[in-house]
């Protein structure tokens, strides 16, 4: 898992969190040099940080043959929207808000050449509507990675209504070139993963909050019951309750379905700031990511 590609070899970023900096690192340990975007230099820090402790990790499991250094070379940090002029893609992976979203992507249109191709991570946001805001929609293209980014393979690619033939050939070619699997989903609500994962996780939230279990045997339950590697409310602390509540927020507002109402649980639960492992509290209590923080 390394070396040079001279297809893609500029690719920007934006969005310095942990789906952001997971793609960069994975865009950069396969050769390509990346322009890593965020507006406040303190989570560019966490990103780097991050990715180092990343990159060690998959060094000494051999799973990386180049050194931490070489690759973290490829990767310029930026608060700067404008040094993402020259990039042949970009992949925003901003928080799941789609104003947030709506507002990156006229400023990538405005500052990009007229040949880029916007790409977003979304996890449940219209590829159509995000599109809308920019001249350029045909160049518009969902590319939602999994979490972790470095370990995940599978990459779900959706085509807005106007996406062009060329943006998803040469997405596909990036997702190849990064040994990514991808499936296609149509633009519809939540796509394919969340809109069968998040209502299991509400459900189980919901299981919670009706007082059927403890965490722990709900948990224990999904895990050995179903063969899940995680249990629902452990993956939910790890995704970020408050991601959580969004995607099942555009659920609920885009299909109308009551069966996608969020738990008031996970509401109280976001309203408290106890949004999972990333401060150190969610369903359950992270010590080392409190002490990191």
């Amino acid at each position: 898992m390394s070396g040079t590609n001279t297809v893609f070899n500029s690719i920007g970023v934006v969005g310095a969190g942990q789906m952001g900096a997971g793609i960069a690192q994975v865009l950069a340990t396969f050769g390509m040099k990346v322009i890593l975007q965020d507006v406040q230099p303190s989570a560019l820090n966490r990103a780097q940080q991050s990715i180092e402790k990343s990159l060690q990790k998959l060094i000494e499991k051999g799973k990386v043959t180049e050194l931490a250094p070489v690759v973290m070379e490829r990767i310029r940090p930026t608060t700067s929207m404008e040094e993402l002029g020259n990039v042949q893609l970009v992949i925003e992976a901003a928080t799941e808000n789609i104003e947030t979203k709506k507002r990156i992507f006229q400023q990538l249109d405005d500052v990009l050449k007229e040949s880029a191709i916007i790409g977003t991570n979304t996890s449940s946001i219209s590829i159509t509507e995000l599109a809308s805001v920019t001249e350029r929609p045909e160049q518009v293209i969902g590319i939602h990675f999994m979490n972790p980014v470095p370990l995940m393979k599978l990459v779900e690619v959706i085509c807005g209504q106007l996406t062009s033939e060329p943006t998803l050939e040469q997405t596909s070619m990036l997702l190849a070139l990064i040994e990514k699997q991808m499936i296609r989903s149509k633009d519809f609500p939540g796509f394919i993963v969340n809109r069968i994962l998040m209502p299991m996780i509400n459900e189980a939230i919901y299981t919670l909050y009706e007082g059927v279990g403890s965490k722990e045997d709900i948990d224990r339950g999904m895990k050995l019951g179903t063969n899940q590697p995680m249990g629902p409310l452990e993956l939910a602390d790890f995704i970020g309750l408050d991601t959580c509540l969004a995607i099942m927020q555009v659920l609920h507002d885009g299909l109308g379905d009551s069966k996608y109402r969020p738990c008031p649980l996970l509401k109280n639960y976001v309203a408290a700031g106890l949004l999972g492992k990333k401060v150190g509290h969610g369903f359950y209590e992270y010590p080392s990511a409190k002490a990191s923080q």
